[in-house]
């Protein structure tokens, strides 16, 4: 699997270099591709945004070197159309979601366009639409200064699904939201840690006991913190 980043900011990237995901690129299970959006200005200030059409306070990305960006990874703009999926990180995306990344790391390629400021001029998504397949994708419900932390935090949740990435995949199955709810709690050595210890049904080897347990802790914990993600709960703020 590929992913490629166009960004105004490629340091950001550095972090994919090291854990499981430097791991798989360095064994050829993931690619990556970072680019910097400024190699496709042409002004000696390498200007990337302009004031907004309307007023408004704030800048807006330029469509220009955008479109010569998408030019350079998607192939002409009278070419044939590209089989990459490519996601606009954005608040007033689709919420992104386990259920989600499970669906996006079965794609052979992603090219995610992160935006600054108030945004990318909304006739990107527009043009890049006609070449390719668009997705616009929030991380949640909140602003961040741009784009590249929520990439980067879905190229993780991403990658890590490619099979081949993660040693173990039954490590995968056990996992908050990969069923509906969050994870049960998790104990290690030692049995009892300052005053704590690991409850006694871990400690027994009836493994039907332990899985019983383990929902139980899931479904409580899930009704505790994220209610909303039980039928009918609502959020607990």
């Amino acid at each position: 699997m590929r992913f490629d980043i166009v960004t105004i900011f490629p340091e950001f990237f550095g972090v994919l270099d090291v854990s499981l995901l430097g791991r798989a690129r360095r064994d050829g299970v993931l690619e990556l591709g970072v680019h910097d959006l400024r190699e496709w200005t042409h002004d000696r200030h390498r200007t990337v945004d302009d004031t907004p059409y309307g007023g408004g306070a704030g800048m807006v990305m330029k469509p220009e070197p955008w479109g010569e960006a998408f030019d350079a990874l998607l192939g002409p703009e009278d070419g044939p159309p590209s089989d990459a999926l490519v996601i606009f990180t954005t608040p007033a995306g689709v919420p992104f979601t386990q259920s989600l990344a499970r669906e996006l790391a079965t794609e052979s390629r992603i090219v995610f366009a992160c935006g600054r400021y108030e945004g990318i001029d909304a006739r990107v998504a527009e043009h890049v639409a006609t070449r390719a397949r668009v997705l616009e994708v929030s991380l949640g419900d909140y602003v961040l200064n741009g784009g590249e932390v929520a990439a980067m935090a879905m190229i993780e949740a991403i990658g890590r699904l490619v099979p081949g990435v993660v040693g173990n995949p039954e490590s995968l199955v056990e996992e908050s939201h990969e069923d509906g709810l969050l994870e049960h709690p998790s104990y290690t050595k030692p049995r009892v840690w300052r005053g704590l210890e690991v409850p006694e049904v871990l400690r027994g080897g009836n493994h039907a006991a332990v899985d019983a347990w383990r929902r139980a802790e899931a479904l409580e914990r899930t009704r505790r913190v994220r209610p909303d993600l039980l039928p009918g709960g609502d959020s607990p703020l």
